[in-house]
């Protein structure tokens, strides 16, 4: 199997920050764990971020975007790509040449029973901004295939290999 380097981010529902990680994995085992950072948002970008979960009750299709849930989509994205492109020139030799990112976005609603997950993050434009292939939009993805879009478990452990296929922008 082919390993890959690959660059996990979490923005979680503390909403505080960016937790980034690097690992090389084969997809199924992580072979070697590399070096972590994480990057806090200043108050005033968290409490943007607190006041949407508030806007993103209008939505009804997870593409909608009321309000300034666009613009901030696109910031979050942009803060994003700073954070890996600092992060990647941080890295030790060795590390700098990541083939992927895990892009999950900031979690602003989360209706399973509805079918109806949004998390605000670009993937084409991290891929852009980055030049690295990203793979995001995995909540949408595992409710689309049966599961709840939280918690995120890998496929193997679901006993259900190849069930995930999240977009991959490049």
């Amino acid at each position: 199997m082919r390993v890959f380097t690959a660059i996990g981010l979490m923005s979680g529902t503390s909403m505080d920050g960016i937790d980034l990680a690097i690992l090389r994995t084969d997809g199924v085992n992580a072979i070697e764990i590399g070096p972590s950072a994480a990057v806090l948002y200043d108050a005033s970008f968290r409490r943007r971020i607190e006041a949407s979960l508030e806007v993103a009750k209008a939505i009804v299709h997870r593409q909608d975007r009321p309000g300034d849930l666009a613009d901030l989509e696109r910031e979050i994205t942009l803060r994003h790509a700073a954070a890996v492109k600092d992060f990647v020139r941080n890295l030790p030799a060795g590390w700098r040449e990541p083939d992927v990112i895990g892009f999950h976005g900031q979690t602003v609603l989360h209706r399973p029973h509805l079918g109806v997950t949004v998390q605000l993050g670009n993937g084409g434009l991290l891929a852009r901004e980055t030049g690295i292939a990203v793979v995001y939009d995995m909540r949408a993805n595992d409710m689309v295939h049966g599961g709840q879009g939280a918690p995120l478990v890998p496929p193997i452990m679901r006993r259900s290999p190849g069930r995930c296929r999240s977009p991959i922008a490049r």
